[in-house]
């Protein structure tokens, strides 16, 4: 029988760690999966995880945990198939490690990650970014900061991990200004910033001073703000802004609505989706095609192309004197 526990090890030191460079968020991601598996199959199979083998976690175990994420601790579909996805990862990497159990690996990749409804994206109007804009309190030195990245998020579509990781080095503020930052799958990129962001973001480093490494949007105590900051104090802000512009209070406005929002005024500005996907660091154009569809101004331009049923064609009228002239020749 093959040990679970080294070839487990070796799929986080060698696959995830040495040969992918997996970011901490990817590692964290696997971790958790493994961990609810592991004590799901503990408490299934009375067996300690160190003493787990690979044929304890067969395709019906696997299923059964798949139901348990669903059922018992409420995990969305989309969840659900972010787990299996990392098994099936480790699965994988194990059919090259212990070929004793391909059959039984077999069966495990086979299990399909579940289809799952996919709702509209969300994402606020220029109005709605006019008022969110407005709700920090400038007169404070918190409000500044926040007002600064609110403007830098909206315009650049920056995930809320690329915010929280921005250094004051990251900021090119003069000729050709640009934000760069590493994204998913660590891959550097450079987002152009417009006149108006750039202007607000050199007041606001004037302000801020530090060195080149600092973080570039601090906390009181001069460390990053975490993510997890980050969306509460978006959703504070979008609290604000609902007392000026109801129709915010109507959305859950998050660091990633944000990101939706830069995306869609792009859209609107007439940019191909090719250009949006490399814009916003995305692995694949078709990632971007959500936007297509919940942009109701493209689909309004596209019905008034049809002609309405049963309306008569109308007739030609020409479009000038002289081609008129011809035509009655």
């Amino acid at each position: 029988m093959s040990r679970l526990a080294p070839v487990l090890q070796t799929f986080f030191t060698d696959k995830l760690a040495a040969q992918r460079q997996a970011s901490p968020h990817t590692i964290a991601a696997y971790r958790d999966t493994f961990k609810l598996l592991l004590d799901f199959a503990w408490k299934t199979t009375g067996t300690h995880p160190a003493q787990l083998d690979i044929a304890d976690l067969d395709a019906p175990l696997i299923g059964a945990f798949l139901a348990h994420l669903e059922t018992k601790r409420g995990n969305t579909v989309s969840t659900r198939n972010a787990r299996l996805a990392a098994v099936r990862s480790l699965f994988g990497y194990a059919a090259l490690h212990a070929p004793e159990h391909a059959a039984l690996i077999a069966r495990v990749l086979a299990i399909q990650p579940k289809r799952c409804d996919r709702a509209i994206v969300c994402f606020l109007t220029a109005n709605e970014v006019h008022a969110l804009l407005a709700a920090p309190d400038r007169t404070a030195w918190t409000g500044r900061r926040d007002h600064a990245l609110l403007v830098l998020a909206c315009q650049t579509g920056l995930r809320v991990s690329e915010l929280s990781s921005l250094n004051t080095q990251d900021a090119h503020l003069r000729a050709g200004a640009h934000a760069r930052c590493r994204g998913k799958g660590r891959k550097d990129r450079a987002t152009p910033l417009t006149s108006q962001t750039a202007k607000i973001l050199r007041v606001w480093l004037a302000e801020r001073g530090g060195g080149p490494d600092d973080p570039l949007f601090p906390t009181r105590t001069g460390g990053p703000l975490s993510p997890d900051a980050i969306a509460w104090l978006v959703a504070k802000h979008a609290k604000r802004a609902a007392t000026t512009c109801p129709s915010i209070a109507a959305k859950n406005v998050t660091p990633h609505t944000l990101r939706h929002t830069a995306a869609m005024s792009l859209l609107h500005a007439g940019v191909d989706t090719s250009v949006i996907a490399l814009w916003l660091g995305h692995e694949s154009v078709e990632t971007t095609q959500i936007y297509l569809h919940a942009d109701m101004t493209i689909k309004e331009r596209a019905l008034a192309r049809v002609t309405p049923p049963d309306t008569k064609p109308g007739r030609y009228q020409p479009p000038d004197t002289l081609l008129a002239f011809l035509d009655n020749l």
